[in-house]
């Protein structure tokens, strides 16, 4: 605030605390340069939510002391801080490989935020809005967000997965995508070797190569079921 703002400050806090006011000239000079000093960079009111009147009135209210420019100077922080607390950093749209102009448009962003020139974003942004059409288009070109490099190498590592893909891009009904009725093993795990004993009870857990052949079917029948539909 400048020393205008100031003065129309101390005189609405005059209104509603009359210890506040100073009858002297050079008394209410000293002051309004006091309370200048310490409210040099807080805002008299902003459009996100802070008017440093609506400060006054709540202290006044509140407290028995008169107000001191340092509440007031302490309230605006903390509802600086409050924004910030709130903010999620989106992507800037400067070039990422130009650091000193990445970090510019951060900073501008967040001091908008802070000053009560622009409303917190409250949301990342891989979550805020639609993806660009850009990349829409380009999921369609090359049908998965994964690169078919990385793909390969992974399925070293996820054997399973790599041939249910693999069988579902060639037409093969996905026997792992149903529950198999005759080992019991639910959706998305390999079969299990089953043998019974002598007496009749289980014996053997071994993973199978394949599903069952009775698993294959089911799948193969909602298979058709769903291309019905």
């Amino acid at each position: 605030m400048d020393r205008r703002e100031v003065a129309a400050v101390l005189a609405y806090t005059g209104r509603l605390d009359p210890r506040t006011i100073r009858t002297g000239t050079g008394d209410a000079r000293d002051q309004i340069a006091q309370w200048q000093e310490l409210l040099d960079d807080v805002p008299f009111a902003t459009d996100q939510g802070w008017d440093v009147r609506e400060v006054i009135r709540a202290h006044v209210l509140d407290s028995p002391y008169p107000i001191l420019p340092v509440d007031v100077a302490r309230r605006w922080r903390a509802h600086r801080r409050d924004r910030l607390d709130r903010h999620s950093d989106p992507t800037p749209g400067a070039d990422p490989d130009d650091p000193a102009a990445w970090r510019a448009e951060l900073l501008r962003s967040r001091n908008a935020v802070a000053v009560g020139m622009a409303a917190p974003s409250t949301h990342r942004q891989i979550t805020s809005g639609d993806r660009p059409r850009d990349v829409e288009e380009r999921l369609r070109e090359i049908g998965s967000c994964i690169p078919s490099a990385v793909l390969a190498e992974l399925a070293r590592y996820r054997p399973t997965r790599s041939a249910r893909e693999s069988a579902v891009a060639e037409g093969v009904p996905d026997a792992l995508g149903v529950r198999c009725d005759w080992c019991h093993a639910p959706v998305g795990s390999q079969c299990r070797q089953r043998r019974a004993s002598p007496d009749e009870a289980a014996r053997g857990n071994a993973v199978r190569a394949t599903p069952h052949p009775s698993r294959v079917d089911l799948a193969t029948a909602r298979r058709d079921r769903h291309r019905a539909v």
